[in-house]
């Protein structure tokens, strides 16, 4: 009786010492998971503060770094703004960076001329407006140093509005040059949602305060009001020019100079949009006899390209997809 009894227990010992030994090694890869997590959170972290020390040392040191090579040339230097892709506010080539490049550019005591090199399709009028008056306002304050609108592959629409507030224009033979027109689009979805059987809905104070609505269909009054208010903006455009170009221009000879055209560079050249072919290292040296070239572009920021990126324009997206974009000079 007594061997029959110590049997069991001696196997109930067995089974318990088993469940302490699978308990003793999911305890193990408990805390053995928990280090390892621990580890990857002291990574990232370390990753993140050198990221962001990274970030703010590029932010502080970069306009110095930037202005320690400018003051380094004792003989003096050519100023280079670059104005590339789409004028608009936000962007690289908005009035805001523009406009303070030309303003570090004037001070500087050691520019000899300023060159705005140009590559851009146009964009906004507005912002388009504010570079020129501006450029205006600083070739009255410094007389003396002058400068140069040099278009490389495109200098359109608003591009152009721009470069011709300058003291001279030039441009590659193959370069395009012009479209001084304004436009405005949008589309219209009437026809899709009848097919559809989709009822549009709307409820406005004021009588044509959805007048630019893409889902419904267009009126004549409405349509000949938006096209006076592109009119006029093009007739500010066209007056800008006349300003900026004076008797340089062939407007007289070929009436089709403002109808939105674009033209090669030998081309322009004929019809005085531009003052004569060359490069922005040509003028430099042999117009502005200062060949050494010094960037005044304004950078974007690293965390200003990174918001970009994560969707900051897509309400500006939306709006242009649902026809609500405003007048563009293109």
């Amino acid at each position: 009786m007594s061997d029959q009894w110590k049997a069991p227990r001696a196997s109930d010992d067995e089974a318990v010492t088993v469940v302490d030994e699978k308990s003793w090694k999911l305890l193990e890869k408990t805390l053995l998971a928990s280090v390892q997590e621990q580890r990857r959170a002291r990574r990232w972290g370390i990753f993140f503060k050198c990221l962001t020390f990274i970030l703010i040392f590029a932010a502080l040191f970069t306009p110095l770094m930037k202005l320690e090579k400018g003051t380094a040339t004792s003989g003096g230097y050519t100023a280079v703004i670059d104005i590339r892709g789409v004028i608009a506010d936000k962007e690289a080539a908005s009035a805001e960076n523009i406009i303070d490049s030309l303003n570090t550019a004037f001070e500087d005591t050691s520019v000899k001329g300023v060159i705005l090199r140009i590559n851009s399709p146009g964009g906004s009028p507005v912002q388009s407006g504010y570079v020129y008056d501006e450029i205006r306002r600083l070739r009255a304050l410094h007389p003396d140093t002058k400068l140069y609108a040099v278009i490389s592959d495109l200098g359109a629409s608003g591009a152009y509005y721009i470069a011709s507030a300058a003291d001279q224009i030039y441009a590659d033979k193959a370069s395009l040059v012009g479209s001084i027109g304004v436009t405005a689009s949008g589309y219209g979805f009437v026809g899709a949602m009848d097919k559809l059987g989709v009822e549009r809905r709307t409820y406005t104070a004021g009588e044509h305060k959805s007048f630019l609505d893409p889902f419904q269909p267009q009126k004549e009054d409405e349509t000949r009001f938006w096209q006076s208010v592109l009119g006029t903006t093009h007739q500010q455009f066209i007056a800008s020019v006349r300003q900026g170009r004076g008797e340089r221009l062939k407007d007289k000879e070929h009436p089709e100079l403002f109808s939105g055209l674009i033209w090669s560079g030998e081309q322009a050249l004929q019809l005085g949009l531009i003052d004569g072919l060359g490069s922005a290292a040509s003028v430099a040296r042999d117009v502005i006899g200062q060949k050494e070239l010094m960037d005044f572009t304004t950078e974007e920021s690293a965390f200003d390209r990174f918001s970009k990126k994560i969707g900051a324009s897509v309400a500006d997206r939306i709006a242009m997809w649902m026809g609500f974009s405003g007048p563009v000079l293109r």
